[in-house]
Order: C-alpha cells, then structure tokens, then sequence
C-alpha cells in the first residue's frame, strides 16, 4: 500500500494528532489545477497535504484540507460499526501511558480499553475529526 488519505477540516489540529501517535511529518504542500482536478473527479480543486510516515517508513498516511469545492459533512461521531472506513490502528509500547497523553489534549476514549486474550491490550480513541484510532499493545 503507498499512503492512506483522509481528508480533514483542522489539518494542524489533524497532523499534531497524529505526530502525537508516533508519525513523523514528512512534507506539507498546496495543491490544486486540472490534473488535481482530473485525478479526484472534481472541478476547482484547492487543496493542502500533510504527508505522515510512520516511525518504520513502512506506512503513510496522507491529511487532505480542501478548501474548494465545499464537500457534504460527515457524521464526526459515527459508530465504528458504520459502513466505510472506521478506524486505524497502531501499535504502542504503552497503551496507558498513550491514552492519558492522547486525553490530556482532547482526545476521547471511545469505550475502555480491554486485554485481548493473552495477545493484546486494545481500545479505540476517537480524534480530531471525528477519526477513531485503535492503540494495540501486544502482551508479552
């Protein structure tokens, strides 16, 4: 896989969460014009990108702010069970120590954090955005 892309209305809000979890920023643009254009399917793009990359640089994840044209809304506090993409997941060294970091900025605990058989410790945490992040630990 080459990237994830999520679009965002708080870019900043979106990369200092995100910076938070472990990835590093790896370059921030604008970008706009008629390949843009062609290659969304849309008409009058205006855009910025922060491209994220893991600690590993195995894995990217690419923040869009589009400020033209106006999207829908979305549903900021969807279930995890609503069609689409739900969540991402990381993987910590300290599933506590993360959460009580991720709290003290605002972040909220979707449901509490549980001991999956003798692998993981596991919960969800919901972000800016609305987007929900599940921190996995593995046990032992």
């Amino acid at each position: 896989m080459e990237h994830v892309g999520i679009v965002v209305d708080d870019l900043a809000a979106a990369t200092t969460f995100f910076v938070e979890l472990g990835l590093r920023l790896q370059g921030e643009g604008s970008v706009e014009g008629g390949l843009v254009d062609r290659i969304v399917g849309l008409e009058g793009v205006r855009s910025e990108i922060a491209m994220m990359e893991t600690p590993d640089r195995h894995g990217r994840l690419e923040l869009i702010k589009f400020h033209a044209p106006a999207g829908p809304g979305g549903d900021r506090h969807a279930p995890a069970n609503t069609p689409g993409i739900r969540h991402l997941a990381f993987a910590v060294d300290d599933i506590d120590a993360m959460v009580a970091s991720l709290r003290a900025r605002g972040t909220e605990l979707v449901g509490e954090v549980v001991r999956y058989e003798d692998s993981y410790r596991l919960c969800y945490v919901r972000g800016p955005e609305g987007i929900i992040v599940e921190l996995a630990q593995q046990i032992g």
